[in-house]
């Protein structure tokens, strides 16, 4: 080969060796500067809702005289707080009475409550306003003056966080039901009184109390609760209701949502109700409570829930021994929610910014370094994650690592060449 030419191959394969260092070089630059975070699939909690409660009423007031001075049923007491806090529930709902008689076994209650680091929601009346445990009934006057010196005497009783309900279900007690009496405007009017009469007394405490969420029956909330009082309450509205279906709860809410103009609490929920659901089993339960939680959980304005009750009712979730039913794990997965953080990358492993991951019931965007979090309740069952120039995939929620690969929908030579010398590594 003349000498010429031998120089002249050398020398093409002299660049086409420089050519292949360079790419290499970039490769290797490219990975090292976009490669995906080193970060390991983590799991928290985070709240779907600002209350999620359930409540004890069939112990913290049906025997609030019984066991009054029943020190052995402390420890019934302690074992319902600690279940329920286990949940992942902000507060304990306790029904006891406000009358001086009861504040010792309120005290039981509230006590159980700060040991498990659990808030209270205190749904007790004054025992007069229906005429509970044979007290004579008292007027609306008389309910406000002695729910104002209830708090006065005893702010160790509160914390901030807990939330103080003076009067739940109303319409039951005092000067009676307004679709039967006709006055609707004194019914909001003693509430709006009262509410704001409660709002100073803790104030006078220094007690940072949630005041209001005067459950009442969802017929009542329809005719009571229009947004000029809705602001008056304190911007939220509270129903006790319990319907023939999971679909019937959720529709009622987001009416709700939409007529008085404000937040909404489920004060009561729950299945079975005999007259309404039926008789159910313990799986039949599980499924209705299931199939609520997951239409709860998109319902938009709707910020808080009151499950009744944890025990001793036809919708309790757990036995007379205290032994779990099958609705507590699903109670769980979406009071405690698990909250998955991973990446997305693609195929040569570079991070994705800007993906959409998303569930039923939440979506991500990951960041600059590929990262995203992302809520699961036990409806979740796909993830679909999707970026631009990327095809879309739907995968198993179960089956969500570390990292989320993408696949380019289109890809130029220096993708093709990068992917080369990626397997190539293998």
């Amino acid at each position: 080969m003349p000498k010429r030419r031998v120089h002249t191959h050398m020398k093409y394969l002299s660049k086409l060796f420089i050519v292949l260092i360079v790419f290499v070089a970039f490769f290797v630059a490219y990975k090292v500067l976009n490669r995906a975070p080193d970060v390991p699939g983590q799991a928290s909690s985070r709240l779907l809702w600002k209350i999620q409660s359930v409540d004890t009423m069939k112990f913290s007031r049906d025997l609030a005289r019984e066991k009054l001075n029943d020190k052995a049923f402390e420890a019934t007491i302690a074992q319902q707080v600690k279940q329920i806090a286990d949940t992942g529930a902000t507060h304990v709902a306790v029904g006891t009475p406000y009358e001086e008689e009861f504040v010792p076994f309120l005290a039981k209650w509230v006590d159980a409550a700060r040991q498990n680091n659990i808030k209270v929601w205190f749904r007790g009346n004054l025992a007069g306003w229906e005429g509970w445990f044979s007290y004579p009934k008292i007027s609306t006057n008389e309910h406000t003056a002695e729910v104002v010196s209830f708090i006065s005497k005893h702010p160790e009783l509160f914390s901030d966080g807990d939330i103080f309900t003076s009067c739940p279900e109303c319409e039951n007690g005092g000067p009676g039901d307004p679709r039967m009496t006709n006055d609707v405007a004194s019914f909001r009017s003693f509430l709006i009184s009262e509410h704001n009469s409660v709002v100073a007394a803790f104030k006078r405490s220094n007690k940072n109390v949630l005041v209001g969420l005067y459950s009442m029956n969802g017929d009542v909330a329809k005719l009571t609760m229009d947004p000029e009082t809705t602001k008056a309450l304190g911007g939220y509205v509270s129903v006790d209701h319990y319907v023939q279906t999971p679909e019937q709860l959720s529709a009622d809410i987001e009416a709700l949502v939409k007529s008085s103009g404000g937040k909404v609490v489920l004060g009561e929920w729950g299945a079975p109700i005999p007259d309404i659901n039926g008789k159910m089993t313990d799986e039949q339960q599980a499924d209705w409570i299931s199939a609520a939680l997951s239409n709860l959980s998109q319902v938009k304005g709707l910020v808080g829930l009151n499950y009744w009750t944890g025990y001793g009712s036809s919708t309790a979730i757990w036995t007379a021994q205290g032994e779990p039913r099958p609705a507590v794990s699903l109670l769980t997965g979406y009071y405690k929610p698990v909250v998955v953080s991973g990446s997305v990358v693609n195929e040569i492993d570079n991070m994705i910014e800007g993906a959409e991951v998303k569930t039923a019931l939440s979506q991500a965007r990951s960041d600059s370094r590929g990262r995203f979090t992302l809520t699961f309740t036990p409806a979740d069952k796909t993830v679909t994650v999707r970026a631009a120039g990327y095809d879309t995939q739907v995968l198993d929620a179960s089956q969500i690592g570390d990292h989320i690969v993408l696949v380019k929908s289109r890809e130029n030579v220096l993708f093709r060449f990068a992917k080369f010398l990626k397997n190539l590594q293998k």
